[in-house]
Parts: structure tokens; sequence; C-alpha cells
């Protein structure tokens, strides 16, 4: 099978669906198969992004931008006093 990645924005749709299955009471491993994603990229997604809403996915995306333009901005200005 080959491998897939996915977006941030489209992570939060399979794992809602996953949440949704368990509360249905489905097993773990029959609730994340159902959704078509391994057991280590539902671990990863959930490590990540689990007990999030849409809202907060978007914030924080917007924030790890924010945190790499002010790095980027950091290293230019570290070189440029170099």
């Amino acid at each position: 099978m080959p491998r897939r990645r996915y977006p941030d924005d489209d992570i939060w749709k399979p794992l809602r669906e996953i949440e949704l299955k368990l509360a249905d009471g489905d097993v773990v491993p029959t609730a994340y198969r159902a959704v078509g994603v391994s057991d280590p990229t539902y671990n990863n997604w959930r490590r990540r992004f689990g007990g999030m809403d849409k809202s907060q996915l978007s914030e924080l995306r917007n924030m790890e931008k924010e945190n790499a333009r002010l790095r980027s901005s950091r290293e230019r200005g570290r070189s440029a006093a170099v």
C-alpha cells in the first residue's frame, strides 16, 4: 500500500470519525482500520491533535507559521550581525 501524507487540515476529519466509532463502542484497532489509517499513524495523530476541534487546529497551524517566521527573522538578524 503506498504511503499517503495528510495535511494537518485533513487529519481532523478521520480523527473525528475514529473518535465517533470509539464512542459507539468499537475497539480502537477496528475504528482506525475502518477509516483507513495504520496504528502508528493513529497514535501520532492522537498525540499531536487529540482533543482539538477544527478551530483549535487552525489556530495551531497559524502559531506554527508565526513561529517559523520569527525563527527565520531571528536567524537573518544573527547572520547580519556577524
